[in-house]
């Protein structure tokens, strides 16, 4: 298996048996993530030299108005998206094996966890895979030590309160904040 043929499986939710082909494939794409982030992570680099690995990590090209703050932690890299004027501040993490997918002008906070992986709960099963893509819109601003779960949408123009747990989609033009995040005001 391709890493491109995992990425596609993986992006159309498609649940990964344990020890499988699929998961060893999974292992080396890894591999590659963590020797890119090292890179990123261990070092002084310029702007430009940070989007030319976050480049690398994703293998697709950043834009010259994407800034990031490392460190910065991804665990498979190649199915990140990321629009134009983003910016992802120091000690994210970025499971991202279901996909992540951020829009034009969003700005993440301080060690935001987006997580795209559930396990099977059975224990026969908990080895399984279960990916699910994470969708933030445009002009999202995600706060410091939110956490994002597989399968949530964030709508255009909202807001994530610091320390969230986003379990479910948050609408557009709303703030949600709180464990479980829930909407506590509308923007105007």
């Amino acid at each position: 298996m391709t890493e491109a043929e995992l990425t596609n499986l993986m992006s159309n939710g498609v649940t990964v048996a344990g020890g499988s082909s699929e998961h060893l494939c999974m292992h080396d794409v890894s591999e590659r993530a963590r020797e890119i982030t090292m890179r990123l992570n261990n070092a002084f680099h310029t702007a430009e030299e940070i989007r030319e690995l976050f480049s690398e990590l994703t293998g697709k090209k950043a834009d010259d108005t994407f800034g990031l703050f490392p460190p910065f932690y991804s665990d498979y890299g190649k199915n990140i998206t990321v629009g134009k004027n983003v910016f992802i501040n120091s000690g994210c993490c970025f499971q991202d094996q279901g996909g992540i997918k951020i829009g034009d002008g969003c700005l993440i906070g301080q060690q935001v966890v987006i997580a795209t992986l559930n396990h099977g709960i059975a224990p026969e099963h908990r080895q399984n895979l279960i990916p699910k893509k994470v969708t933030i819109g445009n002009n999202v601003w995600v706060g410091a030590h939110a956490t994002i779960l597989p399968g949530v949408t964030v709508g255009d123009n909202a807001v994530i309160g610091a320390g969230a747990v986003v379990t479910k989609d948050v609408p557009a033009n709303t703030v949600a904040a709180g464990n479980p995040a829930r909407i506590i005001k509308q923007i105007r």
